[in-house]
């Protein structure tokens, strides 16, 4: 409990001439601004995470795929099995081939798809 009772201490000194002088560190006041900065990119972090769903990225049972298209029309398959993470890069010439037609998929007013099988 000795701790506790310990009183702050100003900061002024007394010089040769028996007048006080104030500490005139212009440093003084942003001492704590990377504190808060640290605090802030914290934060916008968890928040953009959650915004976009993210958590998933941490979740060791969780299984998804994300499709990104760059401007010059190459696609990157990325996707996260269980601990395991693959990125494919691919254009659209490595995608064409032969196939055969499955069905037609209709866009309705309201946004959402509907798929119609042969």
């Amino acid at each position: 409990m000795k701790y506790f009772k310990k009183r702050r201490v100003l900061i002024t000194e007394q010089n040769s001439a028996g007048q006080t002088t104030e500490d005139d560190d212009p440093m003084s006041g942003v001492a704590n601004l990377f504190d808060i900065g640290l605090v802030f990119i914290v934060g916008l972090i968890i928040t953009l995470f959650s915004a976009f769903h993210l958590q998933d990225l941490f979740d060791e049972k969780a299984e998804f795929t994300i499709l990104k298209k760059h401007k010059n029309g190459q696609m990157e398959i990325i996707s996260k099995n269980k601990k395991q993470i693959t990125a494919m890069k691919m254009t659209k010439e490595q995608a064409k081939g032969q196939g055969a037609r499955l069905g037609v998929a209709y866009r309705l007013d309201d946004g959402s798809m509907v798929y119609v099988p042969d």
